[in-house]
């Protein structure tokens, strides 16, 4: 493993990147909107089993094949934006046409949420190019642990991080948002304020150049 002085930057660092809002934390507060607090967690749960994913494929060594293929990380990329969208897309239908009550679709959108979360932090290629340029600055060749355990090992944690960084978001979110759903029309509002961010985000994704 690193050296201790090595060790703590890297806490230092992680903590950091994790708290300062960005696409996970907006994507799980969307969740939390527009379908209640348990979607929200379970969001967040799929985004950390998703981003498991991601540091696997970095200790394989397979998130460079990004950096060799341009043609392939565009491909995810849109795929994954693609998704977002038509999630979004698809809050803003089902309360518009009336297709599915509140109740009802916050009893079901627990497992929803948990799915397509792994799906979105699969067809994410921003996270493979994090930790695949992230983690080696903390990746001590002449450690005891071979190479590709210490990149489990630090990626296990900085997933860990991440994943408390959006759970606290989404208790907030929770926390503001309790009060206002005792209003049939505010719930509307909230959902599709949900919706609008997913498509947002999905956008976002589209249209960044890296």
């Amino acid at each position: 493993m690193p050296s201790t002085g090595l060790l703590i930057t890297f806490l230092i660092t992680t903590a950091l990147f994790a708290y300062v809002p960005g696409p996970a934390m907006l994507y799980a507060a969307a969740q939390t909107m527009a379908r209640g607090r348990r979607s929200g967690v379970m969001a967040t749960l799929g985004i950390h089993i998703g981003g498991y994913v991601h540091v696997a494929a970095a200790a394989a060594g397979l998130s460079a094949l990004f950096h060799a293929v341009p043609t392939l990380y565009l491909t995810v990329k849109l795929a994954g934006a693609a998704y977002l969208i038509w999630m979004g897309v698809s809050l803003f239908r089902a309360r518009a046409e009336g297709e599915v009550a509140l109740p009802e679709m916050q009893a079901k959108s627990g497992r929803r949420a948990l799915f397509e979360s792994i799906t979105v932090e699969v067809l994410n290629p921003k996270t493979a190019i994090f930790f695949v340029a992230f983690l080696p600055q903390f990746i001590d060749p002449s450690a005891t642990l071979p190479l590709w355990a210490q990149f489990v090992v630090l990626g296990s944690i900085v997933n860990l991080m991440f994943s408390s960084a959006d759970i606290l978001c989404v208790l907030l979110a929770s926390a503001l948002l309790s009060g206002l759903r005792r209003s049939s029309r505010i719930q509307r509002l909230v959902q599709r304020a949900g919706g609008a961010t997913l498509i947002g985000l999905g956008a976002h994704l589209a249209l960044q150049k890296s």
